[in-house]
């Protein structure tokens, strides 16, 4: 059996986890943690990591980066494996959860679809061959209650394309204020936020003649939770300190 602490488990990627759950075979939620618990739950919920009393095997985190400092000392103080699915992570933030990945396995990606991986996988075999001669815009579409832009995804598509480059390319958030020409090293990255959109994110690589396009959309939250979980059971399995990503899950799928 898997037992899994849920942090953020009142939000909404939180109870997409525990309805992925719902009757599976030996995996589980063993307690949630939540700044502001809103029902009874079938396991019990606290405001803080301190007072959890049950054993996990695995921590996954959908909550907010206010409460990533106090997840980081919980899980390195319990040698607690953490699946880290909590966007807006970076500066000093990022610089934490690297050193904590020096005492306990993390698993950190952006995105928890096995889809956008192998999307990024295209987009770097893309950039290494049109790179060169061709311009990068990538635009990304999130509902209308989404708080960080770009999306964390959006930057991670930029990286597989920025690393097969022969240049390091400038990332161009807002064109209002520059009264110039585009420059071909830059990566334009466009935020869109309306409505429920769950998640679409496109990649245009753009040639004076032609214009390939590569995208991928989310219909449901349930993507993100399958691959959560899917994760949390492979990194329970992890003894190693280090950084793990969709890479290594992938590899251990195929």
């Amino acid at each position: 059996m898997i037992n899994i602490l849920l942090s953020g488990c009142d939000g909404r990627m939180g109870q997409a986890v525990v309805a992925r759950l719902k009757d599976h075979p030996y995996i589980a939620v063993a307690a949630g943690v939540d700044m502001v618990p809103s029902v009874q739950r079938d396991y019990p919920v606290y405001k803080d990591f301190s007072a959890v009393r049950e054993k996990a095997d695995v921590a996954v985190d959908f909550s907010h980066i206010s409460l990533t400092p106090a997840l980081l000392d919980y899980c390195k103080g319990q040698r607690l494996p953490l699946v880290l699915c909590t966007t807006g992570v970076a500066g000093e933030l990022e610089a934490q959860v690297a050193e904590a990945a020096k005492e306990i396995p993390i698993f950190k990606s952006a995105n928890m679809s096995l889809g956008v991986s192998l999307l990024q996988a295209l987009v770097r075999q893309a950039a290494g061959v049109l790179g060169d001669t061709y311009d990068i815009e990538i635009i990304e579409k999130h509902h209308n209650t989404k708080v960080d832009a770009p999306s964390g995804t959006a930057l991670m598509i930029a990286e597989a394309a920025a690393s097969a480059l022969a240049y390091k390319p400038r990332y161009v958030y807002d064109r209002t204020g520059e009264h110039r020409k585009r420059d071909p090293q830059e990566i334009g990255i466009h935020a869109v936020r309306g409505g429920a959109i769950v998640g679409e994110h496109e990649v245009m690589f753009i040639g004076p003649h032609e214009i390939l396009s590569i995208s991928h959309s989310a219909q449901s939250r349930e993507l993100f939770a399958t691959g959560a979980v899917k994760a949390a059971e492979y990194l329970a399995g992890q003894s190693e300190p280090r950084f793990y990503t969709m890479d290594d899950l992938v590899r251990s799928l195929a």
